[in-house]
């Protein structure tokens, strides 16, 4: 295997240094709103937006209020976007079946698929008002019945972003909160006087975030771990330099640590891209955001073939994938560890970040290894049952489970099954002793 970097990141190590100190900041935090609960989330809220209302809590006129300075273009555009995620998640929901079968005769089983009952949605909104992400969390829980989702979003420059909470409250919030960072995740998960704690914690943020809920997790669900921004892009020779210097950056702008990485097996395009980004880092309003995530987390990577193309992409499971070659399908097909996959050069990972229907909350740092995004059945919990019915049935069983609790030496367990024996098959099964 051939494979070379023209372009390198952030070593490892450095990145590890990055976390340890997030972890520690995010520790102390939430052990702050464990223990003080509002008095905490205002001390962080004015330290870190210096924001403090009276109520963090926003009440249905003041929803109303800043519905109503959404321009009608702009309302239209959400409703669309959410008619899209809505449309795609129901169909998701509808492939999810309870179901029961009779096993043999007497036996049955069967499962539910349950929403959990509460849910707390974050919207990030400091740097960029992500709009789009009310769609993905908020919609998709209303969509899975979640019957108390919350959400909470930070100010944006210094006030409620009116396009935020429109797509929040037209997602299907029940409650909407002005907080952000590790104080709203704090908040929803550990509870304070004022916000009941939910039981499932969704949405993207930033690292600090991402950690919040990390370390949350197990007091709490979570749908799965979301960091910073990652998008590669997988192109040959059936597109030019700068469709993927565009398609890199569009995504480098998130944040100063967003991987933008390009796997290709042709030099002329790796090195034309290389230009293409400066040349448009020279015009790119974000350009302050996206060259700094280029300079130290973008990625250039040439590979001999196909096959190698392919490994690489699996092995690195980027969030984003975006593939533009002559064998799409092919990557469709053999791609198992990946975010979400974007094919041909007419589609783009904007598309999937702001309206087509597929949700953009993806697995990060690997995490595509072993876990999809968040999807409707995120919010579902398939719970099984058993009955049995008739007699013959609970002898048959009964004595399958004795004798196999015997052999685990779980004696109490096996006089479980032995009652059923005794009663229903009128045996004379000894106390402590397999039924045969």
């Amino acid at each position: 295997m051939a494979i070379t970097y023209l372009k390198k990141g952030k070593t490892d190590a450095a990145k590890a240094i990055d976390d340890a100190e997030v972890s520690e900041i995010v520790k102390n935090t939430l052990k702050s709103i464990e223990d003080r609960g509002d008095a905490a989330v205002r001390e962080f809220a004015e330290k870190f937006d210096n924001y403090t209302p009276n109520s963090f809590k926003l009440s249905q006129s003041e929803i109303d209020s800043l519905i109503q300075q959404v321009s009608s273009q702009d309302l239209e555009d959400i409703k669309f976007a959410q008619e899209q995620v809505r449309n795609f998640a129901q169909a998701q929901r509808d492939s999810m079946k309870d179901i029961e079968v009779e096993t043999m005769p007497g036996v049955i089983l069967g499962h539910k698929n349950i929403p959990v009952q509460s849910v707390g949605c974050y919207i990030p909104a400091g740097k960029f008002p992500m709009v789009a992400s009310a769609h993905m969390s908020v919609v998709t829980a209303s969509v899975a019945k979640v019957p108390r989702i919350i959400a909470c979003t930070p100010p944006y420059k210094g006030t409620p972003n009116p396009a935020v909470i429109a797509a929040m409250h037209f997602g299907g919030a029940h409650e909407i909160y002005v907080i952000g960072g590790i104080q709203a995740v704090g908040a929803m998960a550990l509870g304070t006087e004022t916000i009941d704690p939910v039981d499932m914690l969704v949405g993207p943020g930033n690292a600090f975030v991402a950690e919040s809920k990390r370390q949350l997790f197990g007091k709490v669900g979570i749908d799965l771990f979301a960091g910073p921004t990652e998008t590669m892009v997988i192109a040959d020779d059936t597109v030019d330099a700068e469709l993927c210097a565009t398609d890199l950056l569009g995504q480098a702008e998130h944040g100063y640590n967003s991987p933008a990485v390009l796997v290709t097996n042709n030099k002329n395009l790796a090195e034309e891209t290389i230009s293409e980004i400066a040349r448009i880092l020279t015009i790119l309003p974000t350009a302050e955001t996206a060259s700094v995530s280029w300079e130290e987390y973008g990625e250039i990577i040439l590979c001999d073939s196909y096959d190698e193309m392919l490994d690489v992409a699996n092995e690195i499971a980027s969030e984003h994938v975006q593939v533009m070659t002559d064998r799409d399908d092919w990557f469709l097909e053999n791609m198992h560890s990946y975010g979400a996959l974007f094919l041909g050069p007419r589609t783009n990972v904007s598309n999937g970040d702001k309206v087509i229907g597929t949700n953009h909350t993806l697995p990060t740092k690997k995490a595509g290894r072993y876990t999809g995004g968040l999807w409707v059945g995120k919010y579902l919990k398939t719970h099984s049952y058993q009955k049995i019915t008739t007699d013959e049935a609970a002898v048959k069983i009964g004595r399958y489970c004795s004798r196999l609790c015997m052999l685990e030496s779980f004696v109490g367990h096996a006089e479980q099954a032995n009652m059923r024996v005794r009663r229903y098959g009128g045996e004379d099964v000894p106390y402590g002793k397999a039924a045969q």
